[in-house]
This record gives C-alpha cells, sequence and structure tokens, in this order.
C-alpha cells in the first residue's frame, strides 16, 4: 500500500507563478527519487473555522492562499530515501528563494489505510 507525505502551507497571492514553478522542480526531483505522483492543490474553497483551521495551521496572513500537497510512494523506505535526498545540500541549492515561508508549513508521513 502506497505511502502519502502531506503539506499545508500558506503562499502569497503574488507567489502563485514562483510556487508552481518551486513546486514543479521539487516534483520532478522526487519522481526520479521514486515518487509516483505529486499533487498541489491552490485554496479555492477553505472556509475559516471557529475553533480550527487551514489558516490558522499555518498562521496564514491575509494576503496568502493555503496550499494543501500531498506525495505519494510505493512505500516508506522510498519515501525515507527521497527524504534524505531532498534534504541534502545539492538538492537544496536547486531550489533557490522558496516563495513561502516554509517555518509555518505543516507536514507529516501517512501509512494508507485504504484508497478507493
Amino acid at each position: 500500500m502506497a505511502y502519502i507525505d502531506g503539506m499545508v502551507t500558506a503562499v502569497p497571492k503574488a507567489n502563485k507563478q514562483a510556487y508552481v514553478e518551486h513546486a514543479a522542480r521539487a516534483a520532478e526531483m522526487l519522481k526520479s527519487w521514486g515518487a509516483t505522483r505529486v499533487v498541489e492543490n491552490w485554496g479555492e474553497d477553505v472556509p475559516r473555522g471557529e475553533v480550527n483551521d487551514f489558516y490558522g495551521a499555518v498562521q496564514a496572513k491575509d494576503d496568502e492562499i493555503v496550499v494543501f500537497s500531498w506525495i505519494e510512494y510505493p512505500d516508506k523506505a522510498t519515501r525515507d530515501a527521497a527524504m534524505q535526498k531532498m534534504m541534502s545540500p545539492e538538492a537544496m541549492q536547486q531550489f533557490g528563494e522558496m516563495p513561502f515561508d516554509g517555518r509555518r508549513m505543516i507536514f507529516g508521513g501517512f501509512e494508507t489505510l485504504f484508497a478507493r
């Protein structure tokens, strides 16, 4: 069963194209390291909550959009190897300046229970 990395972050609205380009570069690298699918989603219908919501989770500012992304791998071992490569200085240099504040990104790895 697949292993999933999920991420939520806030991206300034003005940086949408820069984010798309940044994410596309990352997707190509991740796929070359074994990811089977990379999905990027620009928030469109993201409601504000009374107790908590995506905006609060990433401390989104008024000029930012919530982005929800996931990466599918065939297994956790492939994901772990890809993440080790992604965090290398060589890989980080290829990205240049990030078009969002990575300190406010939330992310985690998830074992797939089922997919239909």
